[in-house]
């Protein structure tokens, strides 16, 4: 019986993409959501899928090379969360400082409002360098390294290597994902490890995040909440998550 049902879960998921924990419950109305939980844990242990806050999602929908979808897809997705996030991070922005800015479409419309001023400007988007280059006072530096066609960020170890050097004031991150039981998360190794060697270089962390993202994992996690200063949202979080945040003393921001 056990067998049978996982294995309708599994199927199920590779139907769906994902699924959440009430939805099973409403499939399997005989079964307690404490015995479909361990029926997930189970799947995620035999690489079937990956766990999700209330839910899981199955491991053929992240791609099975690792990559998200490509970066023209993603542009028009979200658009107006997107821009909403990106006028309230800007006010984050401080004149003088050394700013990074993260790969993503969410940090490309945060450089497309950037006010033309005395900044140093590290970036791991090629397409984000080139944007920040239509101002004229901005000193714009990338790194360098393996350039990603999906996401037209580079990374790797000759991209970490630069960082070394570069002390960061405010770094304004991107997330593929993010649960609380997880983290922020991304598909692709390379980018995930450049991501935490960012945020061990900053002195503030400003993640920017829509919240079509929040509950969703990704294969690897590269932040907790401990570890940013500050979450911008299109709108108000969830009530676990906001807890979450004041437990580790992070300042939302979202509307």
């Amino acid at each position: 019986m056990v067998k049978k049902r996982k294995e309708r879960i599994r199927l199920l998921l590779e139907e769906k993409g994902e699924i959440q924990l009430q939805e099973l419950k409403e499939l399997f109305p005989e079964v307690s959501l404490m015995t479909l939980r361990r029926d997930l844990i189970s799947l995620e242990k035999e690489g079937s899928v990956i766990r999700t806050y209330g839910g899981a999602v199955s491991v053929k929908k992240l791609a099975g090379n690792g990559e998200e979808d490509p970066y023209n897809v993603r542009e028009v997705e979200n658009v107006e969360a997107k821009i909403k996030i990106a006028e309230k991070a800007v006010k984050l922005v401080e004149k003088g400082r050394s700013l990074y800015f993260d790969s993503g479409t969410t940090l490309m419309c945060l450089a497309r409002i950037l006010p033309d001023e005395n900044f140093t400007i590290l970036t791991s988007g090629l397409n984000i360098a080139l944007e920040l280059l239509k101002r004229t006072k901005p000193s714009v530096m990338t790194l360098g390294g393996q350039v990603n066609r999906n996401t037209y960020s580079v990374s790797g170890p000759g991209a970490a290597g630069l960082l070394d050097n570069f002390n960061i004031d405010l770094a304004f991150m991107a997330a593929s994902g993010f649960s609380v039981d997880r983290g922020f998360t991304v598909a692709n190794v390379y980018e995930g490890e450049l991501k935490k060697k960012v945020i061990k270089r900053a002195k503030k962390v400003i993640l920017l995040l829509d919240s079509s993202k929040i509950n969703k994992d990704l294969p690897f996690t590269f932040a907790g909440l401990e570890d940013i200063t500050i979450l911008v949202s299109e709108k108000s979080l969830p009530p676990e998550v906001e807890k979450a945040a004041k437990k580790f003393n992070v300042q939302t921001i979202y509307g």
